[in-house]
């Protein structure tokens, strides 16, 4: 069974233009596929044939995908995101790969706290980075839930071909149910233009590698727009005006702070009336929980498009800085302390 995987691998890391003795034909939507693969990127159309021959739709997945954690309510997801565990964990990742945290804010602008907090959300800093194999979830997908199909078929072209640029065996790779992969959750197609060697020894490991997951995030969230000092969101509230004809233009940032301020918006902080920005509401515990969101909260949707997730990255990397620098604070107030005095000699 291994060396039979392994030669499927080998054959599609190859690339022969040559086409092998062909198998079974596969169903027509497959079968397009490969057509695809072949012309395209010169793929063997009888080793994908074979490959994905092998390959059966797995109910856990499409279970999984209609029903994704970002869909509860905000009062739901919140808490499941934004935890004490997180928090520690994020302080604890903090510290130990503080440099190169540091030099990633440097070279693309994305605070250490983002960073962290996407790792914490995604894969609690490594520790669960998914038990699917990646064929798997994004043959599933692709070919068997409607919906997103050809998203996931393209998500599969760039599998494959991240296996032949990286010499992996399509079958070994492990990830979500939606096919995204290391700690980081790249999914293939980011994987191959965004993940970047930060760790300058001439490969990208999005599993082992820290300094290449710090540096792929950063660099993920610096090409879909992140603006170093910049804010992210803002509560607000909203007094007289169309509020919902405000929401329904969407989260993404479309006007000047100070037209929404003419409309009705009120900003809970102090922000520059020239930044763009939208008004966007969350199902609180007591209520709807009206925020601003800036242009930097639509850099971190583009990681995933929920509103929820991108809100518990911002409120969880709050909470991971706010709790380092207390930590950090009592831990130097110590250090100013005078030793106590030596008790004195029995006469």
């Amino acid at each position: 069974m291994m060396g039979r995987a392994l030669a499927l691998a080998v054959t599609l890391v190859l690339c022969s233009f040559a086409v092998a003795q062909s198998t079974t034909p596969q169903r027509p939507e497959v079968e397009a596929f490969i057509a695809n693969m072949v012309e395209r990127h010169g793929m063997d159309a009888g080793a994908l044939r074979e490959l994905l021959g092998t390959l059966k739709p797995v109910g856990s997945i499409v279970k999984a995908v209609s029903a994704p954690s970002t869909s509860r309510p905000w009062r739901e997801y919140r808490p499941m995101n934004v935890d004490k565990a997180r928090i520690e964990g994020g302080i604890k990742f903090w510290n130990n790969h503080q440099e190169v945290l540091a030099r990633a804010r440097q070279v693309y602008g994305v605070p250490e706290s983002i960073i962290v907090a996407i790792l914490g959300v995604e894969t609690r800093f490594g520790r669960i980075v998914g038990t699917h194999r990646v064929l798997d979830a994004l043959f599933t997908l692709g070919f068997e839930v409607p919906g997103r199909n050809e998203y996931f078929k393209s998500e599969l072209e760039n599998f494959l071909l991240l296996a032949r640029e990286r010499g992996w065996d399509p079958t070994g790779i492990k990830g979500s149910f939606a096919g995204a992969m290391g700690m980081p959750q790249f999914m293939p197609s980011s994987y191959r233009q965004y993940a970047v060697d930060f760790g300058d020894n001439g490969g990208v490991d999005l599993w082992g590698d820290t300094a290449d997951v710090v540096g792929s995030v950063a660099n993920f969230l610096r090409i879909f727009g992140w603006r170093d000092g910049e804010p992210v969101a803002m509560p607000a509230r909203h007094e007289g005006g169309d509020l919902e004809g405000l929401l329904a233009l969407g989260i993404r940032p479309h006007a000047p702070l100070q037209e929404l301020r003419a409309r009705g918006v009120i900003t809970l902080g102090e922000a520059d009336g020239a930044q763009m920005a939208s008004l966007f509401v969350l199902d609180g515990d007591q209520g709807p929980d009206y925020w601003v969101a800036f242009n930097n909260l639509n850099a971190i949707l583009q990681y995933n498009r929920s509103r929820n997730y991108a809100m518990s990255v911002y409120l969880l990397a709050l909470e991971i800085a706010r709790e380092r620098e207390r930590l950090a604070a009592i831990d130097a107030a110590a250090d100013r302390m005078p030793s106590a005095a030596p008790a004195p000699a029995n006469p």
